[in-house]
C-alpha cells in the first residue's frame, strides 16, 4: 500500500525548526535579479511538510510600514547565488512581477504552488527524478 507524500508548505518560523547555521538563514535579505534589479526582501522560507527542505522563498516587496506590501513566492531552485547581503536569482525582475498571485491562505495547497513551479519552468519537487539544488552552496 503506497501513501501520498505530504506536500503541503510551512513556514519555517511558524515551526520550531530554525536553520542549522544561523549565518545560512537567509530571511530578512535583499533578493537581487541576475542584472542587479532589486526585487525584494525574503520575509520567509517555506518548507515541505515531510522532508523539511526549503522549497519557497517568500518575498515581500514594496510598500510602507508593511502597508501595501506585495508578497510572492520564488522557488528555491531560482537561487544562482547566496552573500552575506543579498540572494541573487536567474529570473529578471518583470518575470517575478507576473508570476502568479500569491494567497497565503493558500499556501499549504498544492495546486496553488503547483502554478508557480510551472511558471518559472522548474520540475516539481514531489516528481521523480527531482534534484534538490545545493542550497544554500552554490558556485
Amino acid at each position: 500500500m503506497s501513501t501520498e507524500p505530504d506536500r503541503r508548505l510551512i513556514k519555517l518560523g511558524e515551526t520550531d525548526e530554525t536553520v542549522a547555521d544561523v549565518a545560512e538563514d537567509i530571511r530578512g535579505r535583499d533578493v537581487r535579479d541576475s542584472s542587479g534589479n532589486d526585487i525584494g526582501k525574503i520575509g520567509e522560507l517555506l518548507i515541505d511538510a515531510d522532508e523539511r527542505k526549503v522549497r519557497f522563498l517568500e518575498v515581500e516587496s514594496g510598500g510602507f510600514l508593511g502597508m501595501g506590501k506585495d508578497t510572492t513566492l520564488i522557488p528555491v531552485d531560482a537561487i544562482t547565488s547566496i552573500t552575506e547581503d543579498d540572494v541573487r536569482i536567474g529570473p529578471s525582475r518583470d518575470q517575478v512581477a507576473g508570476a502568479p498571485s500569491y494567497d497565503p491562505a493558500l499556501v499549504a495547497e498544492p495546486d496553488h504552488y503547483a502554478a508557480t513551479v510551472s511558471y518559472y519552468g522548474f520540475m516539481p519537487f514531489w516528481s521523480v527524478g527531482y534534484r534538490y539544488p545545493d542550497y544554500p552552496h552554490y558556485a
